[in-house]
């Protein structure tokens, strides 16, 4: 059964589902602010996600790309799904979709430098953005559901995910995969995302009176 119980696992996805509801109210804010109908890319995103947060409506008015390192097929015929990294995307001009999403994914992309390339290029390629990202002062890191899993030396980290499967991990995982995605994560805090994204609104998402996440948007086009 690992770490958390099945009822402490589904504990924590409703917790996610709702949090993610909320963040489609500031999503639906861009949507409204842009004619249709819309552009979208989604950095990092999989047509699930936009099932959830829609309720199984995901509308016909919204053209969705979803970029990530490996390409699958798309899921509706308003999809379309393009292999590529959200740190360097020639293949897009500036400006060219409505709006650029991305939900917990620029903390994956490497070091502080790589995250300014990914936030040049969503402010590129898109007339609005919305960029979700955990925040690294929150006290349970989210990625293996830890407290102050992210201050701890890399070694530990390495050491408590073998021994404790930590986070979402379903099985046993190697040492080598452990040591990647350990190191593969780095949290912003909120003076980052304003470095990020100085022309953003930074919303702070809450939970528990503590902030877990913030969300960087702008609802006009981006300079």
């Amino acid at each position: 059964m690992g770490f958390r119980s099945v009822g402490q696992h589904q504990l924590l996805l409703r917790v996610v589902c709702r949090l993610r509801k909320r963040r489609f109210q500031i999503l639906r804010q861009l949507l409204d602010a842009a004619a249709g109908p819309v552009t979208l890319l989604d950095i990092g995103g999989t047509a699930t996600y936009w099932e959830l947060v829609t309720d199984g409506r995901v509308g016909e008015n919204l053209r969705i790309t979803l970029l990530n390192t490996d390409s699958s097929p798309a899921t509706y015929t308003n999809f379309a799904a393009v292999a590529g990294d959200g740190r360097a995307m020639p293949r897009f001009a500036d400006k060219q979709f409505d709006i650029v999403f991305s939900n917990s994914t620029i903390e994956h992309v490497g070091d502080f430098n790589d995250q300014m390339r990914m936030a040049d290029e969503v402010r590129r390629v898109g007339r609005r953005y919305y960029v979700q990202t955990p925040n690294r002062y929150f006290p349970i890191e989210p990625h293996f559901i830890f407290p102050f899993f992210q201050f701890l030396p890399v070694w530990l980290r390495v050491c408590l995910v073998l021994r404790l499967r930590l986070g979402w991990y379903g099985s046993r995982p190697t040492r080598e995969q452990v040591l990647a995605d350990v190191t593969g994560i780095r949290m912003l805090t909120r003076r980052e995302l304003r470095q990020l994204f100085p022309d953003a609104a930074i919303v702070d998402e809450r939970w528990c009176g503590l902030v877990k996440s913030f969300v960087a948007y702008t609802d006009r086009p981006a300079a």
